[in-house]
């Protein structure tokens, strides 16, 4: 039986819902609030003086968290295809064959970079920027935390980077 905020939680739990779709959430509400739910259980919050709009802004918390989370994804999405030199720009476009002998070259040097991080972090990397599978989804899978996730995108893309400056200044 639910006790405290997590009974408050409960039987708002409706508008709760609403207050997330309307904030943009989408599909992602149910997620969301079972986000927040995880968050309620994991917590031992002492009383809080106004429990109602401590979950609204909980809540809110959770919409703005998902929005500059997607705004970040999205500039490094637009980063690397810029940088990629336009690969990624319409693969429909024919490339001549010493560009596209250029790209292979560079393709498998980027594999490589990848791979001399580890088998986890290549995998991580392949399954974020190439599946498009979640961080969430991808650290429930391989049983790790969703910080690993993080440290190990961001060992990738540091790897990345070190990549293209070298092969700029080449």
């Amino acid at each position: 039986m639910a006790t405290g905020l997590s009974a408050i939680f409960m039987s708002n739990r409706a508008a709760l819902l609403r207050f997330l779709r309307a904030r943009g959430a989408g599909e992602d509400a149910e997620d969301m609030l079972q986000d927040m739910w995880m968050k309620l259980e994991a917590k031992d919050l002492g009383p809080v003086a106004d429990p109602l709009p401590y979950l609204y802004r909980m809540a809110n918390n959770l919409v703005l968290d998902r929005y500059r989370s997607s705004i970040r994804r999205e500039r490094r999405e637009q980063d690397w295809a810029g940088g990629a030199g336009g690969v990624m720009a319409d693969p429909a476009e024919q490339v001549a064959v010493d560009e596209r002998m250029i790209l292979n070259q560079r393709l498998d040097q980027a594999r490589a970079v990848l791979r001399d991080l580890g088998p986890r972090v290549e995998l991580v990397f392949r399954r974020f920027r190439i599946e498009g599978v979640g961080q969430k989804m991808i650290a429930e899978e391989l049983g790790v935390s969703l910080t690993t996730v993080e440290k190990d995108l961001q060992r990738a893309y540091r790897a990345m980077l070190a990549l293209k400056q070298k092969l700029d200044t080449e």
